[in-house]
């Protein structure tokens, strides 16, 4: 489900610190160098040249990255070159310091990681910012968001496959009578939606959808300008449907007057690994326009060439 290409044949990390290093020397930066080797190595291939270029070059390999390059295209490296811990502890602390309503960042990293990814993050958070996540979370959000983000965030859910139908029955029927009151933040939503596994949630989704003739989310929709509202559909589709999800971040990124670079960044470099080839079919089905070349239509330079070369092209 990835769209990482990476060669057969892959240089030793002393290889590709060299030619990092000699991408960095001269009169200007080898940009397409840097996208030549950095694009194209996995997460673990590009751990070992950080550690790698640290031990040979006496510094962080991102510092040297941000000496030399900057930008939109800078933001896609450095995000990129980063372990996917690290960096959704990073995105997550932005997104915490300069948290408002609407923000989708922490959900998606609370519901669209698994179990261990999430857990990794907050181990992650916890070293670089010597706070832990739900700390942060407490102390930025407010009302209604921090009841939702905070157990999200501090969630470790079971991972197996195995559903209670006679739970998913019972908590179907709690969410319809929530939702019916508009009692959208009452505990018995937020404990279901932040507590269960991904097949148990599914299960009393679809239990919601066959007994009351209507989709969960759809019920969430009484009010299009509620960022609460939309904060729940958020987690719902971050769990049932994420390449749905993360295709419509990515397309709401690029419509309209300007790029939201941040968005499409985010999208691109926490997912390439991930499902990206799942999200470029969504994509492709509901815009009628291939990923690739929306982002290649919408973007320029280095920052487009590193993008396209992480969706697979």
């Amino acid at each position: 489900m990835a769209t990482l290409t990476v060669p057969v044949t892959v240089p030793s990390p002393a290889e590709d610190c060299e030619q990092l290093r000699k991408a960095f020397g001269g009169w200007g930066t080898n940009e397409a160098l840097i996208i030549s080797i950095l694009a194209h190595r996995n997460a673990s291939q590009r751990r070992l040249i950080r550690s790698t270029y640290s031990q040979i070059y006496g510094e962080e390999l991102l510092k040297s990255l941000n000496d030399e390059i900057s930008g939109d295209f800078e933001r896609a490296v450095i995000l990129w070159t980063r372990d996917p811990a690290e960096r959704d502890a990073m995105l997550a602390n932005e997104a915490v310091l300069r948290w408002k309503p609407g923000n989708p960042v922490l959900i998606e990293i609370a519901c669209a990681r698994t179990s261990s990814e999430l857990f990794a993050v907050r181990q992650a958070y916890h070293t670089l910012f010597k706070r832990s996540l739900e700390e942060d979370v407490a102390a930025h959000t407010t009302g209604s968001f921090r009841k939702l983000l905070v157990p999200l965030v501090s969630s470790h859910r079971y991972e197996g496959p195995e559903v209670n139908m006679k739970l998913a029955k019972s908590e179907a029927k709690i969410l319809h009578e929530k939702i019916s009151d508009k009692a959208y933040d009452h505990e018995d939503v937020i404990r279901i939606l932040s507590t269960r596994s991904k097949a148990q949630l599914i299960a009393t989704l679809n239990q919601f959808n066959n007994e009351f003739g209507n989709a969960f989310n759809k019920n969430l929709k009484s009010d299009p300008k509620d960022e609460f509202l939309a904060s729940l559909r958020a987690v719902v589709r971050c769990f049932c449907c994420p390449e749905r999800y993360f295709a419509k971040v990515a397309r709401v990124a690029i419509e309209g007057l300007g790029t939201d670079e941040n968005a499409l960044t985010r999208v691109i470099v926490t997912r390439t690994e991930v499902d990206m080839k799942l999200i470029k079919e969504a994509y492709l089905k509901r815009n009628s326009v291939p990923l690739d070349r929306a982002v290649a239509g919408d973007t320029s330079g280095d920052y487009e060439n590193m993008l396209i070369a992480l969706l697979g092209a």
